[in-house]
C-alpha cells in the first residue's frame, strides 16, 4: 500500500492516512474485503508511531470505511451505493468551495463559473 506522508502538508499524519486509505476505497484500488496492513506493520513502513496508525484506523472505521476484528485484522468494508456516493458528494462539494473561494478572488462571477462547469463537466 503506497501511503506518502509530508510533514509540510498542514494536515496531521493520521488524516493524510486515512485520507489516503479513503481514495484507493472509494477509486476501487481497495475492494471490498480488503486486508489493510496491520497498524504495527504500517507503522514500521511510514517510521511513525503505532499511535498515529490506530488513530487513522479508528477515523476510517467510525466513517465505515473499514471494519476490524480483534485477532483478525482490518478489512474494507462492503461498500453500499449510497454511502459511497454521498461521500463523493462530500467531496466534491469540498473541491467546489476551493473554486468559489478563487472564483470571488479574482472577481469571476457565478454565470461564468456555471458555464465553465458546463463545458467542462460535458467535454467540450
Amino acid at each position: 500500500m503506497d501511503i506518502i506522508i509530508s510533514n509540510s502538508a498542514g494536515k496531521p499524519i493520521y488524516e493524510q492516512i486515512s485520507s489516503q486509505i479513503k481514495e484507493m476505497i472509494m477509486n476501487g484500488t481497495l475492494k471490498e474485503g480488503d486486508a489493510l496492513p496491520s497498524m504495527r506493520y504500517l507503522a514500521q513502513q511510514l517510521r511513525i508511531s503505532i499511535i498515529t496508525t490506530k488513530r487513522a484506523y479508528e477515523d476510517l472505521e467510525r466513517d465505515g470505511f473499514i471494519q476490524s476484528f480483534t485477532g483478525k485484522g482490518s478489512f474494507v468494508s462492503v461498500r453500499d451505493q449510497e454511502f459511497v456516493r454521498e461521500e463523493g458528494l462530500r467531496q466534491i462539494e469540498s473541491n467546489l468551495m476551493l473554486v468559489i473561494e478563487k472564483a470571488k478572488q479574482c472577481g469571476v462571477e457565478l454565470e461564468e463559473i456555471q458555464e465553465l462547469l458546463k463545458m467542462l463537466y460535458e467535454g467540450e
